[in-house]
């Protein structure tokens, strides 16, 4: 899979990191942050959709990415891979800075309908997860 990872097809590294979530690989997290780094869309979003996957017990693989997830969900150029920044969010503990930068997204006008859907639904679940801790 390593190999794979670090292929010069970019549809080969989708696959890898694809697989490190199906087959639900925690020791190779470090592969998938530099899938979260990969100049091709679709190693992005397959490094994302394993992360998510991953996370949904473990909070802390989302907790240790969270600049770069911040980072893709405001910034990458293709907007699967921002709303699935987003939806890896979800997974994560509440912290403030990450409410804040979903609530900027959901209320710019200029995002993407789906995208600002994506971003008030997750701040939402995130508030109600922090106002539950409390």
């Amino acid at each position: 899979m390593e190999g794979e990872a670090r292929s010069s097809d970019y549809r080969e590294r989708a696959v890898a990191y694809r697989a490190i979530g199906q087959f639900r690989y925690r020791q190779k997290v470090e592969l998938l942050r530099r899938g979260l780094d990969d100049e091709s869309p679709a190693c992005r979003g397959s490094a994302l959709i394993s992360l998510e996957s991953l996370s949904r017990e473990h909070p802390g693989l989302v907790n240790n990415v969270r600049p770069l997830l911040h980072e893709l969900a405001s910034h990458d150029d293709n907007q699967a891979v921002r709303r699935l920044a987003i939806f890896c969010l979800s997974n994560g503990s509440p912290q403030r800075e990450t409410i804040l930068i979903l609530s900027t997204i959901a209320d710019d006008d200029e995002q993407d309908r789906e995208l600002r859907a994506a971003a008030r639904k997750v701040g939402e679940q995130l508030r109600k997860k922090g106002a539950a801790r409390r």
